[in-house]
């Protein structure tokens, strides 16, 4: 049980996860939302018979009250779930990574202020396949995170490095992956780690610059998916392309990982069935900018973030993918808007990783902010945005304690000036932010 003081953010208006619901006041107390009341006079002891007795007060005159946010595609550290905390991201789902249930035991479970997270632990890709072509080539721990390690204790150099050694063995004990059997085996591992998802990858490489990189046959992927199903976890597909997205559809998946960046004339056939297969769309605005040739400079310079940035992340925001300039934010944007129109769950994520220039545009916790504003962009509203950071994602990966403002909730809230569900900028004026009830670093 988490112990907070009893806190009542008064005169708020507040948006539940589903719905603007004008002028409210909410209670909550041990990290959970006890009541959501029409009024609370500033000097009332009891409102419907709840003590407000040593209560925190907090008046939200001019401000909205949200959900916690969710990054429903990250690859991430503790650091960055600090990161992402401080931008009122208080969860992330990892899209391949090590914070599975055991991941989080050896890598986290000492740290506080940091987002809660998910993850699928490593996803099933051919040898030599995606994400290859993006990782530096160097023996043991990549420099990248030895310079990270510079700043750890002892204990947590020491925690990092079994996590690191763990992964390690378990790769040395190779699978053939591009047979059944060994894809099926594969998954069973990563459930066997703790993953509360699983996900394939579908890549050939011609978005990434790096075209006719080793993929899986469809065959094998059917069975991996059907092999997550049976251990009732949803399967998820890494797609960039719409030839891929049909790939991903008839093997079965749940969910698509990107946005097909390309727009062929049969379009309108795959959004169909995209829509009566129930499949949710992750769309990853910010990446596919940054894989076109768009930085995010704009959105580190804002006076709301640029403070919150290290100079290696205000590095990477400034910086791009540039692997695919041929393509067109407009395609991406009609792609999202049909989408949503034919009644496909639209997820906000943004599939941030490290502080690295060739990873560029994107940075933990404020990219969701900016993914946000892109997808208002394409059109859908401030509210149908802001929905796809809270209630919908939460509902998609079944994670049924937030994502919504409602009594028995978790209390992770966002307090910010102004009205986003009518100028979605206003989720970067943060005023306050609430993990499980307690107020957290901002």
């Amino acid at each position: 049980m988490i112990k907070s003081k009893k806190t009542a953010i008064i005169n708020t208006n507040l948006f539940d996860g589903n719905n603007a619901l004008g002028i409210k006041s909410v209670l909550f107390e041990d990290g959970k939302i006890v009541k959501i009341f029409d009024f609370i006079p500033q000097q009332a002891e009891k409102v419907d018979g709840i003590s407000l007795k040593n209560a925190e007060i907090i008046d939200g005159t001019g401000t909205t009250l949200l959900p916690g946010l969710i990054d429903a595609h990250v690859h991430t550290s503790e650091d960055s779930l600090a990161d992402a905390l401080k931008f009122g991201i208080t969860t992330e789902l990892e899209m391949q990574g090590g914070m599975t249930k055991r991941g989080r035991e050896m890598q986290i479970k000492d740290w506080s202020n940091v987002a809660d997270v998910r993850s699928s632990g490593m996803a099933l890709t051919a040898p030599g396949g995606h994400p290859d072509e993006l990782i530096p080539k160097e023996d043991g721990i990549p420099g990248f995170i030895l310079k990270k390690m510079e700043k750890m204790t002892e204990q947590e150099k020491q925690d990092f490095i079994a996590s690191f050694e763990e992964r390690n063995k378990e790769d040395a004990v190779k699978l053939d992956v591009t047979t059944v059997e060994g894809a099926v085996e594969f998954v069973n591992r990563q459930m066997e780690n703790g993953a509360d998802y699983f996900k394939i990858m579908i890549e050939e490489g011609t978005v990434m610059n790096a075209p006719g990189l080793p993929m899986i046959r469809p065959d094998v992927l059917k069975a991996a998916v059907d092999e997550a199903h049976r251990l009732g976890k949803i399967a998820i597909a890494h797609i960039l392309t719409a030839e891929a997205a049909k790939t991903a559809i008839e093997v079965g998946v749940d969910g698509l990982a990107h946005l097909f960046i390309d727009r062929p004339d049969w379009t309108p056939e795959l959004i169909k069935s995209i829509a009566d297969k129930g499949i949710f769309v992750t769309p990853c605005l910010v990446l596919n900018s940054s894989i076109i040739g768009n930085s995010a400079c704009h959105i580190a310079k804002d006076e709301r973030v640029e403070p919150k940035l290290n100079e290696d992340w205000k590095m990477t925001m400034c910086s791009c993918f540039n692997t695919f300039p041929s393509g067109n934010m407009e395609d991406n944007y009609n792609n999202v808007k049909d989408l949503f129109d034919a009644g496909v769950d639209i997820l906000t994520g943004t599939d941030v990783s490290v502080p690295m220039a060739h990873l560029g545009g994107l940075a933990h916790g404020v990219s969701v902010h900016h993914e946000m504003q892109l997808l208002v962009q394409a059109g859908l509203t401030p509210i149908d945005a802001l929905r796809s950071a809270t209630s919908v994602t939460s509902r998609r990966f079944s994670l049924n304690d937030r994502g919504i403002i409602a009594e028995g909730m978790r209390a992770d809230l966002l307090l910010v000036k102004g009205n986003p569900t009518e100028n979605i900028s206003d989720t970067l004026s943060i005023v306050d932010i609430w993990k499980e009830g307690k107020s957290c670093p901002k």
